[in-house]
């Protein structure tokens, strides 16, 4: 059976709605937090703390009232969630049996089997140290000797971060930012501390890149299947595994207006997909309060919706994190974040957070279209979404010197009701 044809617009909202970034926030407070972890999967983390850290931008846009306090009771506390992983991210605590696979895999790979066999007695002594001290982290070991090494100065550093890495060690909590770890024993809940089979693990990434993602290329499967199980299948086998999985019943392929890679979703989520290919919103779907409609989202740099070129094929939204850039070659700016209004990408917004003075400060803001921002809906949208993000940050007040617009300076100057 040929597979069916959808608009990007329907691919768009059904990707979006997936990751409760549409019609709006769909979860509330700690226990929606819970809710929207699990449904998302995995949130990527990043240190850096230009306004507020990536992973917090990103519940903040999904969960209404979300609370950063709430984010460390459940992974610290209640250790009902995990952060690991090279591209680190926030993971379901359920998902620690899969990931075990994963780590155990780590060990072999070439460049830590050879620092295993070159450091067995540093990696010895720092073990026995959490051991026998509790929970430790970079800081509270001194080391034998300093390191050329991107995770850190110390050879203890890098020895704690394969061990965390190969799974002997997990995050017990976080200072700041600084990682704390502890024996895997006394992290993971004993429900959750065990190593699934090799079958096991290949059926649940296979199915958690689709999930993941709403719907995924081929490519995009092969890319993250690949990262998660430590294989290196090609696209041949790629395509044969995908086949398998829609025989099966677990996916449904689909073909989205120009593109010319084979797409996929869950055949679970058929009947959600097929409300939104009808121009409706599924009734779980709903948001609290105001919808994107009414009131801006402010996406992290990392979000998984529009990272890594996937704003261009969703949105045909040019998006990329210029962080890394040198200032001279930046075209927009320092963290720039992508603004969803409706189901759209319409601008771009370079904010900082001046802590000294507790004010929220717009470096740089630009329109895809400028008539947008003649649009009144919009210019309310903005003023609405701004002001709930200084709200949230904790910004007494906003600077808006770098918006030229007329229409939304008088809007952002307006108190309101």
């Amino acid at each position: 059976m040929k597979p069916q044809e959808i608009s990007r617009q329907t691919a768009r909202r059904f990707v979006l709605g997936k990751q409760g970034l549409w019609s709006g926030r769909r979860w509330q407070g700690r226990d929606g937090l819970e809710l929207a972890l699990n449904a998302v999967g995995a949130v990527q983390m990043d240190p850096l703390n230009v306004v507020a850290r990536a992973h917090h931008i990103a519940l903040w846009g999904r969960v209404l009232d979300y609370s950063h306090d709430d984010l460390t009771a459940l992974m610290y506390d209640e250790r009902t969630f995990f952060d690991y992983g090279g591209v680190l991210c926030i993971r379901p605590m359920a998902d620690l049996p899969f990931w075990r696979v994963h780590m155990e895999r780590r060990k072999d790979e070439p460049r830590w089997a050879t620092f295993r066999k070159e450091n067995r007695a540093l990696i010895r002594n720092v073990l026995a140290e959490v051991e026998s001290r509790g929970p430790l982290g970079s800081r509270d070991l001194t080391g034998a000797s300093r390191v050329a090494n991107y995770r850190g100065g110390k050879d203890s550093t890098v020895a704690l971060y394969y061990l965390w890495l190969t799974g002997e060690l997990m995050v017990h909590h976080r200072q700041g930012f600084d990682r704390i770890f502890d024996l895997l024993d006394c992290v993971a809940p004993p429900e959750h501390n065990h190593l699934a089979s090799i079958t096991e693990a290949d059926g649940h990434f296979a199915r958690q890149a689709i999930a993941h993602r709403g719907i995924i290329s081929d490519r995009d499967w092969k890319n993250s299947f690949n990262a998660c199980l430590r294989v290196k299948i090609d696209l041949a086998e790629t395509r044969t595994r995908l086949t398998n999985l829609v025989a099966a019943g677990i996916a449904t392929d689909v073909t989205v207006e120009g593109s010319r890679d084979a797409h996929y979703l869950l055949t679970e989520d058929a009947h959600d997909f097929e409300i939104v290919a009808a121009g409706g919103l599924p009734d779980e779907w709903k948001p609290f309060g105001t919808s994107n409609d009414d009131e801006v989202v402010f996406l992290s740099p990392l979000d998984v919706v529009s990272s890594s070129g996937r704003a261009a094929n969703l949105f045909d939204f040019e998006y990329l994190w210029e962080v890394y850039k040198p200032a001279a070659k930046r075209r927009w700016g320092y963290y720039t974040l992508p603004i969803l209004w409706g189901d759209v990408l319409v601008a771009r917004l370079d904010p900082k957070f001046d802590r000294e003075r507790n004010v929220l400060m717009i470096l740089g803001f630009w329109l895809e279209d400028e008539a947008t921002g003649r649009d009144p809906a919009f210019v309310r949208a903005f003023a609405r979404g701004l002001r709930r993000f200084a709200q949230f940050i904790g910004a007494d007040e906003i600077e808006i010197d770098a918006i030229v617009l007329p229409s939304l300076k008088q809007e952002l100057e307006r108190v309101p009701e």
